[in-house]
């Protein structure tokens, strides 16, 4: 399960961000999880919840997921749409010639640190 190690790199990443501001403590950690990032949310969250117990920094932290749509923009039309099936079509024109603009990734968006 490869979420282990995406939230321990988090968890790192998080340490890290801390020691830079001089923030003793991490509150919540708020990240974008793409539809098609391959992230399972509920075992990113399970992760989290034994990962955080082994960081002093992050221990009490509380993990926000914004799950992020597939968007694709229309190289037919030029409108730029979001998908609520994976059916790579334009909803506007029909067409099948779409780039993937967001959806397909992880960030970290932002960190509530004292």
């Amino acid at each position: 399960m490869h979420e282990y190690s995406i939230v321990q790199a988090l968890i790192e990443q998080c340490e890290s961000l801390a020691q830079e501001h001089r923030a003793c403590q991490v509150s919540k950690v708020s990240v974008k999880v793409g539809q098609l990032s391959g992230v399972e949310p509920y075992l990113l969250q399970t992760a989290f919840e034994a990962f955080k117990k082994t960081s002093e920094v992050c221990r009490r932290a509380e993990l926000d997921m914004q799950i992020q749509a597939v968007e694709v923009f229309c190289l037919g039309c030029g409108e730029t749409n979001r998908l609520s099936e994976h059916h790579y079509v334009c909803p506007a024109c029909q067409s099948d010639r779409v780039t993937i603009t967001d959806g397909k990734e992880m960030f970290l968006m932002q960190l509530e640190m004292a």
